[in-house]
């Protein structure tokens, strides 16, 4: 199982990046769908400098589920604010949105106002498997923090994809996390099926990964601000996209009668945010969600994380530090950028998933880009 889990995934990711490299797979904005703002070169977190992502992809068997076997439809992403070669923490804020849901680490995220290794995302029964490897990893590497602390808070989040994965059989291992670490690149983001994201469902249509990014001007001081979601929530009713209600337009058979499902969001910024800062960055996630129609439900997991890679060295146990910071006053382009990026990251995630038949042979459609075409143009809304 695992050799063909394993042939499966380097599959993936070369096909991937030959896809990412000639720009086959469409994204939102090729589609049409307008959105305010101004994305980065790659419309991705990565956009960042530094910032590197990572994912492992575990796809194997069909038909009834046998517990322990599959089918298999889970992974795990890796998010790195400095990149996999980096010591160094951020300062970061996190916030919860709805708490029907894990990320672990975030206590001492909330006190200490550092995130130090990187941020991983699951499914929800792996949550303790992949926090024990960021620790194995970290060991392997044989240094210390930046603290000379030999101990480790992993931060690691989930959502659950127990609809179409064995989740109960828990085929997420050690060396899947690890290998989401040590692929870890910049550049373009896989998007959709991949990673944590793999067997995710959004809006009742097919989810998981998305990301995407916005430069402020110069006269807002020209940051980048970059989103990664796994969405995993939603109802398809609810579903907005430019504002209109793209659900209600394009009917299906129902899923699930509630907001039943999660969401995990990353922000990275290269604008200098303390932790307070980051922290407020972390709410407006929330306003982003419900551009696309979230109402964030009570069986939803809403949690959110932001860091910022300037400040590099702040946590160094040496010396005085002089500590660069935006006044708040200065916040509302970041706050709108971070709005814009969220609204964004999520219908990516969509348009990129492809329908996915797991379990028991449920099937999960992915959102019909003709369609979408087709109803942005009866609104008016489809961009030229």
């Amino acid at each position: 199982m695992r050799k063909l889990n394993y042939v499966i995934l380097i599959s993936i990711v070369l096909f991937g990046s030959i896809l990412a490299g000639a720009q086959v797979k469409p994204r939102a904005r090729d589609l049409g769908v307008p959105f305010d703002g101004n994305p980065g070169p790659l419309n991705a977190i990565t956009d960042v400098k530094g910032v590197e992502v990572g994912h492992t992809t575990l796809i194997s068997g069909s038909g009834p589920l046998k517990v322990g076997v599959g089918p298999v439809r889970t992974g795990v992403t890796a998010i790195l604010p400095r990149g996999k070669d980096s010591r160094d923490a951020v300062f970061a804020g996190w916030f919860s949105l709805n708490g029907n849901g894990e990320m672990t680490g975030t206590h001492w995220v909330e006190d200490s106002g550092f995130l130090d290794g990187p941020v991983m995302i699951t499914n929800t029964h792996s949550v303790g498997v992949v926090r024990d490897a960021v620790i194995q990893w970290k060991v392997k590497r044989g240094e210390a923090d930046m603290e000379g602390y030999w101990w480790s808070l992993p931060v690691v989040a989930e959502t659950w994809d127990g609809y179409l994965n064995d989740i109960n059989g828990f085929h997420v291992k050690p060396e899947d996390a690890i290998h989401a670490l040590d692929s870890a690149l910049s550049g373009p983001v896989a998007e959709g099926n991949v990673g944590g994201g793999t067997g995710m469902i959004c809006n009742e249509f097919k989810g998981g990964i998305g990301t995407s990014s916005r430069v402020l001007n110069a006269k807002e001081g020209g940051y980048t601000v970059g989103v990664l979601v796994q969405c995993n929530y939603g109802e398809r009713e609810q579903l907005r996209i430019a504002g209109i209600p793209v659900g209600r337009e394009i009917p299906g058979p129902k899923i699930w009668d509630n907001d039943t499902g999660s969401i995990i969001v990353v922000v990275a910024t290269d604008a200098p945010l303390i932790p307070t800062q980051l922290k407020r960055l972390a709410r407006r996630v929330s306003l982003g969600l419900g551009r696309d129609g979230s109402y964030s439900g009570d069986g939803s997991g809403d949690l959110f994380i932001a860091f910022s890679t300037a400040n590099p060295g702040a946590i160094s146990p040496k010396g005085l530090h002089q500590i660069a910071m935006l006044p708040n006053g200065k916040l509302d382009p970041l706050f709108l950028a971070t709005v814009q990026a969220t609204e964004e990251a999520v219908v990516n995630a969509m348009v990129a998933a492809e329908t996915m038949t797991g379990i028991n042979n449920k099937t999960v459609p992915a959102l019909p880009h003709d369609k979408l075409r087709e109803v942005l143009k009866k609104y008016n809304r489809l961009a030229k």
